[in-house]
């Protein structure tokens, strides 16, 4: 079986935690991980100032199939909901059975791109206006081919459940064990 694929889309102001940690879990668990810059260009600043070399633009790999679209949360959400592409990108992956993970604040993209409607799903309380059936109890939220977290301070849960879900919870397993989950 070949390596899942999964697109990141980073944008000026995302959390870092929210996508370093997944993109490394991932990366462990032999996934292949394509990096794209919401921007013309290729290196990022989070929210925290860290400055990530993103593998290419999203304007190089948006029409590239990928098993799995994740969207870190922070700031840079606002970014994403205003660009028409992401809202696309999200929309065909839904539309072909593939995966989507969003953490934070990004479960609002998922909202613009209509898709949340009738969805099991959580965010971070900041956005629990916009999002009134977020579960913002829950730590991760798995629903169908869709999920969801609340904020950094979950980023390693979800990116267990991200490579469960791709791989196999064996390989979640290995790799949390690898690290001392």
């Amino acid at each position: 079986m070949p390596a899942p694929t999964v697109l990141v889309i980073v944008a000026e102001g995302f959390e870092e935690v929210e996508a370093i940690t997944p993109i490394d879990l991932l990366r462990r668990a032999g996934a292949v991980v394509t990096t794209a810059s919401l921007e013309p260009g290729i290196h990022v600043a989070g929210r925290g100032g860290v400055i990530v070399h993103a593998d290419a633009t999203l304007a190089a790999v948006e029409n590239s199939p990928f098993d799995c679209v994740l969207l870190p949360g922070g700031p840079g959400v606002s970014r994403l909901l205003k660009d028409p592409r992401v809202l696309d990108i999200v929309r065909r992956q839904h539309g072909s059975g593939g995966w989507i993970a969003a953490i934070c604040a990004a479960p609002v993209v998922l909202k613009a791109a209509g898709i949340l409607e009738g969805r099991r799903y959580t965010a971070h309380f900041s956005v629990a206006a916009d999002l009134p059936a977020a579960q913002l109890g829950e730590r991760v939220v798995v629903d169908g081919r869709l999920i969801t977290s609340r904020g950094a301070g979950t980023a390693l849960d979800f990116g267990l459940m991200v490579v469960e879900k791709l791989l196999s919870a064996e390989k979640a397993a290995e790799v949390a064990r690898s690290i001392c989950a």
